[in-house]
């Protein structure tokens, strides 16, 4: 009988190691489960309100059972505590805050209270299996693994990694393509996060990076730091364009990448299913930049916008098509690929376009500053487009223009100063009709023109001013006078007068005396929309 004892014993420590290598966790943690089961059993059999703890020798797989009992001086659970008088009749020299254990007689395990352990250490086992799995693959996002499809389910694909699973949902996929069960997958992790059901392991392979990984595995090169992927773009399944760049002028990036007779590209072309790839040699100039991304299309012509980020090409009219793309792809994934706004127009649209700008300004010039057709054409040839810009540029940069002297320069600043002036008086004049207040124009930042268009849009007082919101106040004024900064200093200086007579602390922790300017509160300067109106008296 006491072979048998011993040999249970061993068995149950051989259970745990089988466990814990099968599942490729720690042994320890297997023990503490059974542990924690062969506890749980006991507070069953002896009563749940009892501190009842279990331990398993390392060595021998012996199995201790005992009650736990809290020497405590006051008193608040009598089944897991006692006080020191009676501790010390059973132990003499007990001391609070230490536990009496009273050791319990082995537990012979019913049919309920092996299954309840059972279940206690799956449990605890798949916890820390599903511990150990986010532990190996935290680190490992961006990276591309290889893994066997064990089921779809509804288009989502669980991919067996070997020691853990992972998830490639449907809209991950490459369009068009079809797993089943058994089937090799190659895919980027994406993503790694604890869930409540445990951590999750994302991939994907209509990701960016998928194609980029794919590359620095072709292209030794790429792996080797020697040839950059500086950006990549795709429409997966369908086309993408890669941009790269050489540290080394000896070596083509382009061709590098290609391969002999186009090797190493049509590798990764048929891992992602046919899917067409533009090589682009990547440049830091912007305009450089955008032509390449747009081939196999020419482009004669590119006009940037810095300010807004955006560039406009021309392109000869036979290139149009080419350049845009079916469902404009070939712009899109330019513009994706860059990170500018691209507009595409003919030769003729473009010349057409300048033509009437041209054409514009000049005619805009004529009327406000009261000058021929050649000073207009002049001024605008030479970036002139507001009289602003005319009336108070320095003098020395008109008169760098060709057939301007100083007197020149001189006159068409004065005529500007003049008719901004007039301009200035007549929309003072249309905001005192429109009936804004003359509080709502002493606001330092709003123009004359600013104050007009609040007029024409009821806003009158600086309770109406106080009322909007940045957004409201930018969609009223003309575009790009505000910045988003200075519209939220304009409504908190309308909203002021709110807080006039309150006794607000000041920074040095006195009160600010009556008519002085108060502080405003931190939670009005917060953001326009966070300080509601105070009703008027």
């Amino acid at each position: 009988m006491e072979n048998e004892a011993v040999y249970t014993r061993l068995e149950l420590l051989q259970v745990a190691e089988t466990v814990a290598r099968d599942k490729g966790i720690d042994r320890e943690e297997v023990l503490e489960a059974m542990e924690q089961a062969i506890q749980r059993a006991g507070r069953s059999k002896y009563g749940h309100e009892h501190d009842i703890r279990a331990a398993i020798d390392r060595e021998s797989g012996s199995i201790k059972l005992a009650r736990y009992l809290e020497v405590a001086e006051e008193i608040e659970d009598e089944v897991t505590q006692v006080d020191l008088e009676t501790a010390r009749k059973r132990k003499s020299d007990a001391e609070l805050g230490e536990f009496l254990i009273e050791p319990l007689p082995p537990i012979d395990f019913g049919r309920i209270a092996a299954q309840t352990a059972k279940q206690v250490i799956v449990q605890k086992v798949r916890e820390a299996e599903r511990k150990r799995q986010y532990e190996e693959f935290k680190d490992r996002e961006g990276e591309i693994v290889n893994g066997l499809v064990k089921r779809v389910e509804f288009g989502n694909v669980i991919v067996d990694l070997g020691r853990a699973e992972a998830l490639l949902r449907r809209d991950e996929c490459i369009p068009r393509e079809h797993f089943s069960n058994g089937d090799r997958v190659r895919a980027h992790i994406v993503a790694v996060r604890e869930e409540p059901r445990g951590p999750q392991i994302f991939l994907s392979r209509s990701h960016p990076h998928f194609m980029a990984s794919l590359f620095a595995q072709e292209v030794p090169e790429i792996y080797d730091g020697i040839i950059e992927i500086k950006a990549v773009a795709r429409d997966p399944g369908s086309r993408a364009k890669i941009a790269v760049i050489s540290s080394d002028s000896s070596i083509d990036p382009v061709g590098a990448c290609v391969g002999m007779r186009g090797s190493r590209v049509q590798a990764v072309v048929g891992e992602l299913q046919g899917e067409k790839i533009d090589i682009i040699q990547w440049s830091p100039d912007p305009a450089t930049f955008i032509v390449n991304a747009l081939a196999p299309a020419e482009v004669a012509k590119v006009v940037l916008d810095e300010e807004a980020h955006r560039i406009e090409v021309a392109v000869p009219d036979d290139q149009l098509s080419l350049a845009i793309g079916r469902r404009g792809q070939n712009v899109r994934l330019a513009s994706q690929l860059t990170g500018w706004d691209i507009d595409i127009l003919t030769e003729a649209e473009e010349s057409e376009r300048r033509t009437e700008e041209f054409r514009s300004l000049s005619q805009m010039f004529i009327d406000s500053l009261d000058v021929d057709e050649v000073i207009a054409h002049l001024l605008v040839t030479e970036g002139f487009s507001t009289v602003e810009e005319v009336a108070f540029v320095p003098t020395g940069d008109l008169v760098e223009i060709e057939g301007f002297d100083e007197s020149v320069a001189v006159e068409l600043q004065e005529r500007g100063r003049v008719f901004l002036a007039e301009k200035d008086a007549e929309h003072s004049r249309l905001r005192q009709e429109l009936g804004v207040s003359d509080d709502v124009a002493g606001i330092e930042g709003l123009t004359p023109a600013c104050l007009v268009a609040l007029g024409e849009n009821g806003v009158k007082t600086l309770d109406d001013l106080g009322d909007l919101a940045s957004d409201e106040l930018l969609e009223v004024v003309p575009e790009g006078v505000l910045s988003v900064e200075k519209a939220n200093e304009i409504i908190m200086a309308a909203r002021a007068h709110w807080f006039e007579g309150e006794d607000v602390p000041t920074p040095d922790g006195g009160a600010e005396d009556e008519g002085t300017q108060p502080r405003i509160p931190e939670d009005a300067a917060a953001g326009a929309e966070s300080v509601p109106k105070e009703p008027s008296v």
